[in-house]
């Protein structure tokens, strides 16, 4: 994954970041506060004006991030992801609770229980979900150990909500498993 750093904001996404930092202050738990942010996300998903042509752009290398807003209190960040297709990222779970809602196309999101046994740990596929335009996901950890893929044939962009400073971090990725996959 590649980072590009944050623009100028349009008018579009500063509504965007004052609705979700009106459902992060009510202070609920990580997986509440992930489905206010959810509704709060929904509207903007598709609407023109939101993104600027750069943050559109994808790499032929890697998907994209674009890092849209840091919360001057680290509470939340908005990334744009930008993904051609097949592009994906390592199976890995989150440092807090995270939506996504996709902006344009469509992306798989693969999910996996980590089991153990005499041999050591693996992985278990579980529910395999795929959103298109104007669909939203959410979770809290723990529990949230995914991977995510643009499934269509154009470029996907995404919308992604973090409890954490991503402008800090980096990434919103705590850890990437490099396990074997058990179905």
């Amino acid at each position: 994954m590649t980072t590009m750093r944050i623009e100028q904001p349009s008018q579009r996404l500063t509504e965007l970041t004052d609705a979700i930092r009106d459902r992060v202050r009510q202070g609920t738990s990580q997986a509440h506060t992930a489905e206010l942010v959810q509704e709060a996300l929904r509207p903007f998903l598709g609407v023109p004006g939101l993104l600027t042509e750069q943050q559109r752009r994808g790499d032929p290398e890697r998907y994209l991030q674009h890092v849209l807003h840091v919360e001057p209190d680290a509470s939340f960040s908005v990334v744009a992801l930008v993904w051609l297709p097949g592009q994906q990222t390592p199976i890995h779970d989150h440092v807090a609770w995270c939506v996504t809602g996709v902006y344009q196309g469509a992306e798989s999101e693969q999910h996996y229980r980590l089991c153990d046994s005499e041999e050591g740990a693996y992985l278990v596929p579980g529910r395999l979900v795929t959103n298109h335009e104007g669909e939203t996901c959410g979770f809290a950890p723990p529990g949230d150990i995914h991977l995510v893929r643009n499934c269509g044939t154009g470029t996907a962009i995404s919308l992604h909500v973090y409890g954490a400073d991503i402008g800090e971090l980096g990434t919103s990725v705590r850890r990437i498993y490099e396990l074997p996959v058990h179905e």
